[in-house]
Order: C-alpha cells, then sequence, then structure tokens
C-alpha cells in the first residue's frame, strides 16, 4: 500500500526535511511505503485574496490524488485519533487494497469543499501546529502505527 502524503509547500528547513525523511525511510521494503508529493503554495502578498488562494491550493491538491485513492483530509474539525486507531485504520486501508492519499493544506488549510471530497476527515489535535510540522508528526504517527500492525516494538503502549 503507498501513502501519498499530498502537500501544500515546497522548500521546507532542512529539520523538516530531515524529520521527515527519518521516518519515511524506515518504510522502505515493508507492504506500506510512504511517499510525499509537494505542491506549491500560491504566491502570498499583503493584499493576497486569502479565500482564493485557499481554493486554489485546495483545488491542487485534489488535482494530485492518484486515481483510486482513498482520501484522508487533514483537518482541524476532523476526527481525533489515538495512535490505537490510526493502526486500526491503518489495517483496514491495507486490507480495502486501495491507496491512500493524505491531504495536507497550506497555512489558510484547505476548504470545506475539498474536505468534503476526503473519505475520511482526521484531526491531529485541537492545538494549531505549523503545516510544515504536521510532515514529521504525519510520518512520525504513520510509521509508529505501522509498527502496531506488525507486532514491531517501536511502539510500547502501557
Amino acid at each position: 500500500m503507498k501513502l501519498h502524503l499530498l502537500a501544500i509547500g515546497t522548500k521546507m528547513p532542512d529539520w523538516v526535511n530531515r524529520g521527515y525523511a527519518e521516518y519515511a525511510c524506515r518504510f522502505r521494503g515493508g507492504k506500506v511505503q510512504l511517499q510525499l508529493k509537494e505542491i506549491a503554495a500560491t504566491k502570498r502578498t499583503k493584499n493576497s485574496d486569502i479565500k482564493a488562494l485557499c481554493k486554489q491550493e485546495s483545488q491542487k491538491l485534489l488535482q494530485h490524488v492518484p486515481g483510486g485513492c482513498h482520501i484522508v483530509a487533514l483537518d482541524v474539525r476532523g476526527q481525533s485519533w489515538s495512535t490505537e486507531k490510526l493502526a486500526t485504520h491503518m489495517e483496514n486501508w491495507m486490507m480495502s487494497g486501495k491507496d491512500i492519499a493524505l491531504l495536507v493544506g497550506g497555512p489558510e488549510g484547505m476548504t470545506r469543499e475539498c474536505v468534503k471530497q476526503a473519505d475520511q476527515v482526521w484531526s491531529l489535535s485541537a492545538l494549531t501546529f505549523p503545516h510544515p510540522l504536521v510532515r514529521v508528526i504525519l510520518a512520525e504517527q504513520l510509521y509508529r502505527a505501522w509498527t502496531i500492525t506488525e507486532n514491531h516494538p517501536y511502539h510500547r503502549a502501557g
């Protein structure tokens, strides 16, 4: 199964790239692969129409979803999942035979229309994270959930 992480933003700080790569590479050779697709953010100026920018970026995200994917939008209004619940979702995703597209919007998030296209809506937290940090959190949590499905000792729940 491929996990397609589709994220608005390019030219991330080195610590973001290193953090993401640290966990993405741990999937290599396994049943699950994590692949990042960076999508250029729309240029912002002090006079930018933020709603229009968000709409453009949301459309770009949806255009980059590979055909036949189960879509999971990351949105603060989504359901909060524990790591164990994410592992259950991952098992269900693997059994479905579909690849997964995880959508991460830009600084302003995604439009409601974009989120409505998703099969699932997941909230990482009620806290607000900088969108580059979300890549690292997602990569680590996806890896952790996968290790649970594989009975690997990385995740040591009490």
